[in-house]
């Protein structure tokens, strides 16, 4: 299943799901069986209250060991001065990532940063899943801040080696990243205001998620 490691500024609680996606495990896969050349990743579909279209920016690491999501309008908020449906914000993309022939890729790992203002008796959660277009292997965490909280926080989901869900070699499949944040007031006072962002302005808060990689086999 996945291990998590969650670290913040302010003591907090946190509340998260089990998971355990099935996979078979990969042979020679990690990193360093990374493509030479470099991966591009075309986002063809945005969808969601928290990354209208232009919202969302993906890059990928020069040595191809991992790619970033950088949002810069996604904020779940809850107080004076909010919509009624600004508590839960969510995020649908769909990315097509331009792979060398001969090499395939899993998730290994999902860092989750972002900054958090909740009220006494407030909590935000954090929720990510992604998936393979058409395939029913679907990785999910929940994550639950609880206030008084203000401060930066960062969650790590890590996939053990035997449970790697691998794109299909020669397939042409989108990888799809659900993200969802919300924002409830519970026993705070209703006149104070409670916000969870996973945005960034300057491009300095982003997600990042890691590859393993591994070759497929020759075609004969």
């Amino acid at each position: 299943m996945f291990r998590t490691v969650f670290t913040a500024g302010a003591a907090a609680a946190l509340a998260a799901a089990a998971l355990t996606p099935t996979a078979g495990a990969a042979t020679g896969a990690g990193p360093s069986y990374a493509p030479p050349e470099q991966i591009t990743i075309d986002v063809v579909q945005v969808n969601g209250s928290g990354c209208r279209p232009g919202s969302a920016a993906v890059a990928v690491a020069p040595d191809n060991t991992a790619f970033t999501v950088t949002y810069s309008e996604y904020l779940a908020q809850i107080g004076p001065g909010s919509n009624p449906t600004d508590f839960r914000k969510n995020c649908q993309l769909g990315l097509s990532l331009n792979v060398p022939q001969g090499y395939t890729f899993a998730i290994t790992q999902a860092d989750y940063r972002g900054f958090a203002s909740l009220q006494n008796g407030a909590t935000g959660t954090q929720k990510a899943s992604y998936y393979f277009q058409g395939m029913s292997q679907t990785a999910s965490r929940s994550h639950t801040l609880r206030g008084p909280f203000q401060d930066g926080w960062q969650v790590s989901d890590t996939v053990p080696v035997e449970a790697l869900v691998f794109h299909p070699c020669g397939a042409k499949r989108n990888l799809n990243i659900n993200t969802e944040l919300l924002t409830q007031a519970g026993t705070s006072d209703p006149s104070t205001t409670s916000f969870l962002t996973m945005d960034s302005t300057d491009g300095s808060i982003n997600t990042k998620y890691h590859f393993s990689w591994k070759t497929c086999p020759q075609r004969r």
